[in-house]
């Protein structure tokens, strides 16, 4: 058998390895990159299923503004499905990148014996067996050789078809890098074209709400107002809550009488509230804003030794960030040590709170459906955070995730 082929080969992958390094990694571990990928396929799988329903709910809307409302929501949805998908192109080549290093590795170890055992068969080419014949003594070499050969070609069939078997598996693990890559490029491809999507529509949204922006721009001045005389988030929160309180029982305020044809018909209005029969909305399911990793649980211990109220989320540089549940803008906006904030007041008296935001693309008093675009996680390491709370108490977000 010949070798040499075999040591080609072998230092062709060596260059081959190098290259597909180059395309993954950024994992601690390869537990860790495995975690990646499921948590990835997972959350693409979920934003893809978000995305369907919205789009069918977009199809069926009657109203202009509901269906445009939904659409952004839908695409926002699929930008999720985009980053998510680039998250797990990116661990799919990470896996494929420590495989990769740990065949090199072994590879390597057996760079010297090849060597040697390819210089000693070509020698041994060199020296055909009929001119050994020829020479003195040469019977009991040619014993002596053909029972070196017997005992070594087994072994060197026996090594060499283990080093085959692992450079077949290095090309089939690179051949996955490099498919893994293209989907990577692939996604980013199709996450531009969304995202441009997304934009145009919140371009039309804006168009169709300027009219109503005098009464909106009082409302955020007001929203700003009290983010400054509130000392931090949680005075914050519960001024927004009081506030929101002192909104409903406004509007459940009976309206004017009209003034009776006959003086004797006169009415007078009850004081107090009106007592409503109707029955108490439905609790919202919510969802997470952003696809990521959660590196804080609701109730750890954070930094300064205070305990969370939420909880923190790892997402990609510039990713997309949701609306958790349907509800009504309270507050969007920067506020001191938390970036750009947004708080939605949604139905059964829950509050939700997102932080973390390095741009905010809704505006105060807007009502908003169910994973409507909020803005974008900050560059860097961002860290988006999701509050919930349940008549001013902070609850457990994870325990009311659909």
């Amino acid at each position: 058998m010949n070798a040499k082929p075999l040591l080609i080969a072998a230092f062709g992958l060596f260059a081959a390895t190098g290259a597909v390094a180059q395309l993954g990694g950024g994992y601690a571990s390869p537990a860790e990159t495995r975690a990646a990928l499921a948590e990835a396929r997972a959350q693409a799988r979920a934003a893809g299923l978000r995305a369907n329903r919205l789009e069918v709910e977009a199809r069926s809307a009657q109203a202009a503004a509901d269906k445009t409302a939904r659409e952004a929501a839908a695409l926002a949805a699929r930008i999720q499905q985009s980053e998510a998908g680039i998250a797990e192109a990116r661990a799919r080549m990470g896996i494929a990148q420590t495989e990769l290093a740990t065949l090199e590795r072994r590879l390597a170890e057996r760079r010297v014996p090849l060597v040697r055992l390819t210089a000693g068969l070509q020698k041994l080419a060199r020296r055909p067996l009929a001119l050994g014949i020829l020479r003195p003594g040469s019977l009991r070499e040619t014993v002596y050789l053909r029972a070196l050969l017997e005992t070594t070609l087994p072994e060197v069939r026996r090594r060499t078809a283990a080093l085959r078997s692992e450079m077949d598996r290095a090309q089939s693990v690179e051949v996955e890098a490099r498919s893994a890559f293209a989907a990577l490029r692939e996604g980013e491809r199709e996450l531009a074209e969304r995202r441009s999507r997304l934009a145009a529509v919140e371009t039309r949204q804006r168009l169709a709400l300027r009219e109503a922006g005098g009464a909106a721009a009082r409302e955020a001045e007001r929203a700003l107002a009290m983010a400054e005389e509130a000392r931090d988030l949680d005075g914050l929160v519960a001024s927004l809550d009081a506030a929101g309180v002192l909104r409903a029982e406004l509007a459940a305020l009976p309206g004017p009488l009209l003034r009776p044809q006959t003086p004797g018909a006169s009415e007078v209005a009850e004081s107090g509230l009106p007592r409503l029969a109707s029955a108490a909305p439905q609790a919202p399911r919510f969802q997470l804003p952003v696809a990521g990793r959660v590196v804080r649980g609701f109730g750890q211990v954070a930094e300064g030794g205070t305990r969370s109220k939420g909880i923190a989320l790892a997402p990609a540089a510039g990713a997309q960030v949701v609306a958790p549940a349907a509800g009504r803008v309270a507050f969007a906006g920067p506020f001191r040590g938390f970036n750009r904030i947004v708080i939605v007041e949604h139905a059964g008296g829950f509050t939700s709170l997102v932080t973390g935001l390095a741009r905010v693309d809704v505006d105060v008093g807007s009502q908003i459906v169910s994973g409507a675009p909020l803005g974008v996680a900050g560059v860097g390491r961002p860290s988006v955070g999701l509050e919930l709370r349940i008549n001013g108490e902070p609850v457990n977000p994870v325990d009311h995730l659909r």
